[in-house]
């Protein structure tokens, strides 16, 4: 049995659970692993006053395979994506590169789910070729399935042809694309391009669009199309990134890290820094990465605390600003992430739950802060990959418990 198919009936008390849309503080019911309509008589329940509880986050763009793989340093900012990914394959040429790329993409792979499993996401779009590894039982994250993709219009040699790959993708899945991912001509008349081939529509997803201009916004906008926002990445690679307020106030807006190849280390950190620049509110914010998220790439289970949703959470100290405590925290903050009802990494007074919930647990230190890993995360290569997490040793302090209790 994977770790994440654990059925065991929770009621989690005295928390405030929080959602873009406003907060709760009614105890929330975890049956089996989803959110229950109602709690059940016998359940586990945990005394979590002072926490709050949000929905677990979806990273709509990542590259799971390349997190592990050195970044590319670039004296200037490139003018298009094509001209950093022609940079690039010289990088791949790199001793320290090519040693990254022959670790097996199975474990690849797992390492950037686990990176992100880490920071609160618990569903992840991977904006690539599927691999039979991502079907794993206790693989760590979600992952978006049934859906369309192409890479880019003017790299035709990786990924499904465009056209093609549009008009095999049901109108209700999403269609992923890098799209206008730059700051000159080329990228800005790449949605016109997209237009003239048929390919622009609802389902429509463009990744970056840092090229956009306000009609081609416009144009998004009206075509019930929506953009993937990745602002780390794109200021490290093209110097800039769009203004996201037109389009998050159309609702046509979510929220990628992209890789470390050339992102954030997480979602976290692209949050924090949007919350730093000020260029929406956080609840703004946690919504593109929860409901916005979730409506985009039409995961109607996902990026909400609702009856029937999946019980995939992030569970906080409440710290007196809701929605500013989630997009101000770093990782190692974090209380526990749960997913399908099942605790994954939490602090070491979660331990109960795990024990309850069947689940075996690894000490671990996630920058510098002691936790415990679901066990089948825990492989020796596999934390060899995450800088700041490491086994755990007997020397650490001592651990506060949390109540609980069974009727």
């Amino acid at each position: 049995m994977g770790f994440l198919q654990a059925a065991l009936d929770v009621s989690l008390c005295r928390a405030t659970t929080v959602a873009p849309a406003g907060a709760s503080h009614a105890p929330l019911p975890i049956r089996a692993s989803r959110i229950g309509a109602s709690l059940a008589a016998r359940a586990w329940r945990i005394d979590l006053r002072d926490h709050l509880i949000f929905p677990g986050l979806i990273n709509a763009h990542e590259h799971l395979h390349v997190n592990a793989v050195p970044p590319l340093h670039a004296d200037a900012p490139f003018a298009n994506s094509y001209a950093w990914i022609r940079a690039f394959q010289a990088h791949f040429a790199e001793p320290a590169v090519a040693t990254a790329l022959r670790l097996p993409k199975a474990l690849r792979l797992r390492h950037g789910a686990l990176k992100n499993l880490l920071a609160g996401v618990t569903c992840v779009a991977h904006h690539d070729p599927w691999h039979p590894s991502l079907d794993a039982l206790d693989f760590p994250v979600a992952l978006l399935r049934d859906y369309g993709w192409s890479y880019a219009l003017g790299w035709p040699g990786y990924g499904p042809p465009v056209r093609a790959s549009f008009a095999a993708t049901p109108a209700g899945r999403p269609w992923m694309i890098h799209l206008a991912e730059g700051t000159d001509a080329v990228a800005q008349a790449e949605l016109a391009q997209l237009d003239r081939l048929g390919c622009l529509a609802a389902n429509s997803v463009l990744v970056h669009g840092v090229g956009l201009r306000a009609a081609d916004i416009d144009r998004v906008i009206a075509s019930g199309a929506a953009v993937v926002w990745c602002p780390t990445s794109n200021r490290n690679l093209l110097g800039r990134t769009l203004d996201p307020r037109r389009l998050g106030a159309a609702d046509r807006l979510a929220l990628g890290s992209d890789s470390r190849l050339s992102g954030a280390r997480d979602l976290l950190e692209e949050m924090r820094g949007i919350t730093a620049g000020g260029e929406l509110a956080p609840a703004q914010i946690l919504a593109l990465a929860t409901t916005a998220a979730a409506r985009i790439l039409r995961l109607p289970e996902r990026g909400a605390i609702t009856p029937g949703a999946r019980a995939d959470l992030v569970i906080v100290e409440d710290r007196g600003n809701a929605a500013r405590s989630l997009t101000g925290l770093e990782r190692s903050e974090i209380r526990a992430v749960v997913r399908d009802g099942v605790p994954c990494i939490a602090d070491p007074d979660f331990a109960e739950w795990f024990a309850v919930a069947g689940v075996d647990t690894v000490p671990v230190l996630l920058d510098g802060q002691r936790k415990l890993l679901a066990a089948p995360l825990a492989e020796p290569d596999l934390l060899a990959l995450e800088p700041g997490l490491e086994l755990a040793t007997a020397r650490n302090a001592p651990e506060r418990a949390v109540e609980a209790w069974c009727p």
